[in-house]
């Protein structure tokens, strides 16, 4: 597969050799060989499981010093804590397993790497390079079954190429636009005498990642800042990527535009900001998806005009030009057609963006977004985010996610799962700083948070990290409490207990007639899903989480919400495990129905906004 100038996207350091120059060559197996040449990358951390093909690595591993291993329960976890440990430190993160079913069971959280644009490096062991091809005992092709979900992928047959190869690997999944790369090492290369020197030469002709801007696009772009009437900073995930946020709220703040931030982009500027209108979306706050949908320019940085923000497509943002700014030109016109089309790195191009605004503003064109600021006010006052407790006194899941950031240590990382869950964690807890929000944006990833927890802990040991997860995902892969509880990484699940799988359900009450198919989750086959629930009770979220090694609680009453979140908060040495039992019936507003308009909104069940007249272009 074939590097090219397409591969690109935000930009990362690249990894420097630990050894400060060229190291004396050693004679060495390729196995030896490929943990040294993780020492000299700076691979800190791996998740992984042993097996076979893979095995003659994990001997020289055990005498590393600089390599921790950490022996998760499934290769699935393994692949979502380095993707955890990728977000929250921005490092590469690095995953380890064997041939066969050890390798296809990483496919998902490569493929979820993939679409949410995060450095990881996945190293599997394959069969002896003479078997590959002859369906021998665990062999799979799992350089073709990932090449659609990686950014690059190798298969190395020979000992002297692994150094070269990895630093390659880490190289190219850690600068553009960031993604997983897929080393697959033959055994025999693994067992094979060699040489390693460090540092290897690298050999990508192709990868020629653009970081620099084109001042004309950027010219134009400021132009047409100062002069619209109706703005939007449509920020994405790209701008976090970057490590460009000083530089966002600097734009910003010069402009006096509005901003909103996708799922994948929150923490990238400050909620409690003026400026920030909330995220946009299926589920995003009125006042963002209504600010996209009346706006005369959308200012996109880092993002990629992802259906679940679009909407219907050809119904989106009708009034607005657009300014596209992406490291990944091939996202550029993708879905919606650029007017000024921008390829480069989001910190280069919004600092750029920076001094033509303020060259624009030199000149006199200041930009008057006064009537504008008016109705989004308006809209912010009107629909502002919120809820209703239930009327039978049982938990409200938005509250216990509410309170859950109320109370968390300054600092605290949250990792969530997909559904309803992940939205009200969106939407319910405050992101003043970057790093501090880790989801599945683009796969949509059931299972993501508990492993996802682990690798931003095992990455961020000093600061506080909770999952906050749905009773549905949580049983995919709570296993991994047990590879926390045994290697000290002390995170905090909050289970959001509902006994159904919320978001389907929602969809089930709002579109099917009521019609629970296969979403009950706390009773068997023979439930029509319309008996009360008191939460999934089988398994016993408690019990299995204490014979885990876990610290367990289980809260189902609002009076005691905060004693369990504060004494979640107070336990560090060990993972902590609240079930909270909630009101099934709870739902995800504000909604855009799959497939409809923005301009469909509803602010709550039944409750279309009126926005009155502001359609003049």
């Amino acid at each position: 597969m074939p590097m090219t100038e397409q591969a690109t996207g935000a930009h990362h350091p690249q990894p420097r050799p630990r050894s400060g120059g060229q190291s004396a060559p050693e004679h060495v197996t390729g196995a030896q060989s490929l943990i040294r040449s993780l020492e000299e990358v700076g691979a800190e951390t791996v998740f992984g499981i042993p097996g076979g093909a893979i095995l003659p690595a994990y001997d020289p591993l055990m005498d590393s010093t600089r390599v921790r291993h950490v022996l998760v329960r499934h290769e699935q976890g393994a692949g979502h804590a380095a993707t955890g440990y990728a977000q929250a430190t921005g490092r590469v993160g690095v995953c380890m397993a064997t041939s066969g079913p050890g390798a296809t069971n990483l496919v998902t959280p490569i493929a979820d790497a993939h679409m949410d644009s995060v450095p990881l490096v996945a190293i599997t062991g394959q069969v002896a390079s003479k078997a590959i091809g002859t369906d021998a005992f665990q062999e799979a092709d799992i350089v073709g079954i990932t090449m659609p979900i990686t950014k690059h992928n190798f298969l190395v047959t020979k000992a002297e190429d692994i150094p070269r190869t990895i630093a390659e690997a880490f190289h190219i999944a850690s600068t553009g636009r960031p993604g997983p790369v897929l080393v697959d090492i033959a055994k025999d290369a693994l067992q094979a005498q060699t040489i390693f020197s460090w540092p290897p030469t690298h050999d990508l002709p192709g990868y020629r990642p653009v970081t620099k801007p084109h001042a004309k696009q950027i010219r134009e772009a400021a132009r047409l800042i100062t002069h619209a009437k109706r703005p939007v900073l449509y920020v994405g995930g790209g701008v976090l990527k970057s490590h460009a946020t000083a530089e966002l709220k600097v734009l910003a703040e010069l402009t006096g535009a509005p901003v909103t931030t996708t799922l994948m982009a929150l923490g990238a500027f400050p909620d409690s900001h003026p400026l920030h209108v909330g995220m946009p979306g299926m589920h995003g706050s009125v006042t963002a998806v209504t600010a996209l949908q009346k706006a005369d320019l959308i200012v996109a940085l880092g993002a990629r005009f992802d259906d679940r923000v679009t909407g219907k497509l050809d119904s989106f943002a009708p009034y607005a030009k657009i300014v596209h700014a992406d490291i990944d030109p091939a996202e550029i016109g993708k879905n919606r057609a650029a007017d000024v089309p921008i390829v480069g790195d989001a910190r280069e191009v919004i600092a750029d963006l920076v001094q033509a605004v303020q060259k624009e503003h030199s000149e006199g064109n200041t930009g008057d977004y006064s009537a504008w600021w008016k109705d989004l006010n308006r809209w912010r006052e009107t629909y502002p985010l919120g809820y209703d407790q239930p009327d039978n006194g049982s938990l409200s899941p938005q509250q216990v996610i509410e309170r859950i950031g109320q109370l968390a240590p300054e600092g605290t990382i949250f990792a969530a799962g997909v559904g309803q869950h992940q939205m009200w964690a969106a939407h319910y807890i405050e992101y003043e700083k970057p790093a501090t929000w880790l989801n599945s944006g683009g796969a949509g990833t059931m299972g993501y948070a508990v492993p996802a927890a682990m690798g931003a802990k095992a990455g961020q040991p000093d600061r506080t990290v909770w999952a906050i997860d749905g009773d549905g995902c949580f049983q995919m892969t709570n296993q991994e409490l047990t590879t926390c509880a045994l290697n000290n990484i002390p995170i905090k699940v909050a289970i959001i207990n509902n006994g159904a799988l919320g978001m389907v359900r929602q969809w089930q009450t709002l579109f099917y007639n009521q019609r629970y198919s296969n979403t009950v989750l706390h009773s068997g086959p023979e439930a029509d899903g319309k008996q009360p629930s008191a939460g999934t009770r089988v398994p016993d979220f408690v019990k299995l989480s204490e014979a885990m090694g876990c610290h367990a609680i289980r809260c189902e009453s609002p009076d005691d919400l905060d004693k369990v979140i504060q004494e979640a908060n107070e336990i560090n040495d060990r993972p902590v495990v609240v079930d909270f039992i909630v009101h099934e019936d709870a739902m995800v507003w504000p909604m855009v129905a799959a497939g409809t308009s923005n301009d469909t909104i509803m602010a709550a069940r039944d409750v279309r906004p009126d926005f009155g007249d502001n359609e003049d272009d």
